[in-house]
């Protein structure tokens, strides 16, 4: 395969001004060592796990209130033990820069959202409204290891809620309020919270949802909640009474639970102090996506994520003090962890809630121009988006300003690479970045110093130790494999919540490439390749759902790359039906542009048919369409990836962060039952799997 086209490289400021630099810098006047490129330096980070890890924590000026023994006691998978005997805490780093002259007459927050105009919150706001919420949570009677949950949106009042909860060791755990109660149910009754935080409701596409009788339902479903502390976010007037409907409030020994109104539980001026706690002193529990069954409750430490954060800004995105930083997100994912754990850059972080798409797909162009964004994260799913509408940013906004652009959720499209360049900005870091919930961590990344190839991550993150694995488990490179981590890094996951012999967490990564030593087995396809200036990577999806046709692997990114090129398509999914003993069936499904319209001429020339239709063969896209999407397959990829058949649907069923269901789906067509399948209501568009429902139906019938 020829190497792809090198769309940037740094000039020799940013590599002088770059953080990795000055740690390179830093390494060879300290400690005499010194390292010709990226990949010896990347090299030295796991081979000298510790080395790297013990002068990155020094460098950083990780803020220690004892001191560690010991940087890794053992060199094992799970349960590695990182900087055992020190005592720390993370939120008293996202505040450590107020009051420094970094942040003087700087903002912490910049807000705004579809509900409210833009604000400004200073650092020592953010720090006395953090020290005032804590001593409302210590007179609740929260206590270092108890969980306090949140179900708000993207909003400063979350971020609050956040530092005061983590600076009493409490732990956090978030849910977005776009969730309905079952999914949320299942996440926080695992953790039995002591409190709840919650809004009235949200704004969303110019759309108002009240979310008050879920509030409801969670408390009443949830025994150990004791409290709500309550934002009155979707009317400022609103108030949350817990019995209705002539019903009264879930009670327990101690009474009632307790509603306190935000401001209420700001009322009392309090200094922020902060609880000094292990290393491996749990910080919050995330989740799994929660397509299938419950939802994993991991468990992340203090020290883990202070360590994993700043190495990640620090050395790989590049930010600092005078960065005005902003990354799309929800209070669901893991990326709203990472945005608002960059404070302790000292960073001025944007912040906004609402639909991105809304009142048009210029709304996140306007905040980069009108905020002088030097860094903007987004995803490709909007990237495609703002291509298929034909936008050209930088023709129509200034986005001077703009140093790095961050991207992540899915694989980049080599054409979505070219795009950004051609129309946004000729002259910034394409930080394109895969790693997750799980590990807490970006395994491949961005780095300021090095170029950026069309369609691929720049460089394996240092620390991590991340290769593609063949099946008899040896480290290859350009071919794909098993992406893994063959060695522990600080930000893995503790344990998960109630899972005591730690089986569940075994089973979840360490299963397929068991050890001595185990090897994080991270479930997506990984082709590293091997450039002048380092170790370059393509994801090309999820493991468990690649296409194996004629016993060669394909991931499933190569094929939409193609197919969503199309006019006349909006979407796709594409599977691969296994059959014991038959041929593999490859099946796509695409969304029409227009369906039903006068635009549908080339496309379908009606609605598409319902599942059981469409497996009785009424797939609903013209043959022209369908010869021309097959034929593209062909001679863009090869006869390999071109599907048995083409289907309309009305919706690919997408998770709550936006990823295409593929496992849920495949499982479903090849018999499963739907319950045991996917969890509806952890899903952006639920009804959307019914189509497949029926569809799988039709086809066993047949």
């Amino acid at each position: 395969m020829s190497t792809p086209e090198v769309l940037w490289r740094p000039g020799r400021e940013r590599v002088a001004r770059a953080g990795i630099t000055r740690y390179r810098d830093w390494l060879a006047r300290t400690r005499g060592l010194t390292f010709p490129d990226y990949e010896a330096l990347w090299s030295w980070s796991v081979e000298r796990l510790e080395d790297f890890w013990e002068s990155f924590h020094q460098w950083a000026g990780v803020i220690a209130h004892s001191p560690y023994r010991t940087v890794l006691v053992e060199r094992t998978m799970p349960g590695a033990r990182w900087f055992e005997g020190e005592t720390l805490n993370y939120a008293e780093h996202l505040l450590a820069p107020a009051g420094t002259p970094a942040a003087s007459g700087r903002p912490a927050l910049v807000f705004e959202s579809e509900l409210q105009s833009r604000t400004e919150i200073g650092w020592e706001r953010l720090r006395a409204e953090t020290g005032a919420l804590a001593a409302t949570l210590k007179r609740l009677g929260v206590a270092p290891g108890d969980r306090c949950a949140s179900y708000m949106p993207n909003i400063p009042q979350s971020v609050v809620a956040l530092l005061a909860t983590t600076s009493l060791g409490a732990v956090w755990s978030s849910a977005s309020p776009d969730m309905g109660p079952v999914s949320v149910l299942d996440r926080f009754r695992q953790i039995e919270p002591k409190v709840l935080f919650a809004v009235d409701g949200y704004r969303y596409g110019g759309k108002d949802f009240d979310r008050r009788d879920v509030v409801r339902e969670l408390v009443r479903q949830l025994p150990s909640v004791q409290a709500v502390i309550f934002v009155p976010y979707l009317d400022a007037a609103a108030s949350l009474e817990m019995a209705s409907g002539g019903g009264s409030s879930r009670t327990d020994a101690a009474g009632a639970v307790r509603v306190v109104d935000w401001a209420q539980a700001l009322v009392e001026p309090a200094e922020c102090r902060f609880t000094p706690v292990a290393f491996d002193h749990p910080l919050w529990i995330v989740y799994s996506s929660g397509t299938t069954g419950m939802p994993k409750p991991i468990v992340h430490g203090h020290g883990g994520f202070v360590l994993e954060t700043l190495k990640t800004n620090l050395l790989h995105l590049d930010v600092g003090a005078d960065d005005r930083y902003f990354w799309f997100s929800s209070t669901n994912w893991i990326m709203w962890n990472l945005w608002v754990s960059t404070l302790m850059t000292g960073a001025t972080l944007l912040q906004f809630d609402g639909n991105p798409g809304h009142p048009d797909l210029d709304t996140l162009w306007r905040l980069a121009e009108r905020e002088r964004l030097s860094f903007l994260g987004i995803s490709p799913a909007f990237v495609q988006l703002c291509m298929k509408a034909g936008l050209k940013p930088r023709e129509r906004f200034d986005l001077s300003a703009l140093r790095t652009i961050g991207s992540t959720g899915s694989p980049l499209a080599e054409e979505a690479c070219r795009w950004i360049y051609a129309d946004v900005h000729p002259d910034v870091m394409l930080a394109s970045i895969s790693g997750g919930t799980d590990p807490g961590a970006a395994f491949l990344t961005s780095c300021p110093i090095l170029p950026v190839y069309a369609g691929e991550m720049q460089c394996r993150t240092l620390g991590g130790a991340i290769h593609a694995y063949d099946d008899d488990g040896r480290p290859v490179i350009g071919r794909v494999g098993e992406l893994v981590c063959a060695e522990p890094m600080p930000s893995m996951p503790l344990y998960f919540w109630g899972d005591t012999d730690g089986r569940r967490y075994f089973e979840s990564y360490f299963d397929v490439f068991p050890g001595p030593p185990n090897v994080w087995r991270h479930g997506d396809w990984l082709e590293l390749h091997a450039r002048a200036e380092s170790v370059t990577a393509t994801i090309y999806g999820r493991s468990d759902s690649t296409i194996n046709r004629y016993g060669i692997r394909m991931g499933t990114s190569e094929l939409y790359r193609v197919v969503e090129e199309f006019e006349e398509v909006a979407d796709s999914l594409v599977i691969d039906l296994e059959y014991l003993g038959r041929e593999s069936f490859l099946a796509l499904f695409v969304v029409l542009r227009h369906q039903g319209g006068p635009a549908a001429g080339a496309g379908a020339k009606g609605p598409a048919p319902d599942g059981a239709s469409a497996a009785r063969g009424q797939t609903g896209v013209a043959p022209a369409l369908r010869e021309r999407l097959l034929g593209a397959l062909r001679t863009r990829l090869s006869a390999r990836h071109v599907p048995n058949e083409v289907y309309a649907i009305p919706d690919v069923p997408r998770t709550m962060s936006g990823k295409k269901m593929e496992v849920p789906v495949k499982k479903i067509l090849l018999g499963q039952p739907v319950e045991t399948s996917v969890n509806r209501d952890s899903m952006a568009n639920p009804a959307s799997i019914d189509w497949f429902v029926a569809f799988g139906a039709g086809r066993a019938a047949g």
